[in-house]
């Protein structure tokens, strides 16, 4: 018997208790802007009812790898790891860190905050993933981004991986996306 889902925490955001067990690797299927105090949801496939709220430090890491825009962010992947000697103040916490983005070429280093007046290098490194195609050749993931948040354009593109035959992940991903959507989830 796996017991991995029985320590799963019980939560809206993922956890660094999530990743005990090892790194995973993970998609994303949308972000949307969160809270004062955790301004980023990342929403990932993964994890359908929970979402990924990185910290700072490693929205820069995103950043400097992939750009500002958020939209663009649909259907990469990144490997998270928890970090057991990420730190809140004095105390030992650990936190999620990470390891890994597709969409890079070789590895990317930012210098990142460690603490007040002192500053670390921070590498990630490429993650090879092939863009999530099927048999018709479609490269589903980047035509779920160019839709945006435009309803038809996703709800067409739903329609047609479908009548495709695209396979349940895909499937999966443009219902998500469309349900965000629908109700506001995205910005």
């Amino acid at each position: 018997m796996d017991l991995a889902k029985s320590i799963e925490p019980n939560s809206a955001q993922v956890n660094a208790e999530d990743f005990l067990t090892g790194p995973r690797t993970v998609t994303i299927t949308n972000v949307e802007e969160g809270s004062s105090e955790q301004p980023v949801f990342i929403h990932l496939q993964e994890f359908p009812n929970r979402t990924y709220r990185p910290s700072k430090s490693m929205r820069r890491v995103i950043v400097a790898a992939w750009g500002s825009e958020s939209s663009a962010y649909t259907g990469r992947q990144l490997v998270l790891f928890c970090n057991p000697d990420i730190t809140f103040g004095k105390d030992k916490v650990g936190g999620i860190q990470l390891s890994h983005l597709s969409h890079l070429e070789k590895p990317l280093s930012v210098n990142l905050t460690a603490t007040r007046g002192r500053r670390k290098q921070f590498t990630v490194e490429p993650l090879n993933a092939e863009p999530l195609k099927d048999e018709t050749g479609r490269d589903w993931l980047k035509e779920l981004a160019m839709a945006g948040d435009d309803l038809d354009a996703i709800g067409t593109l739903g329609a047609a991986a479908t009548a495709a035959h695209a396979n349940d992940k895909i499937i999966q991903m443009v219902r998500t996306k469309y349900a965000d959507v629908k109700k506001g989830g995205t910005k």
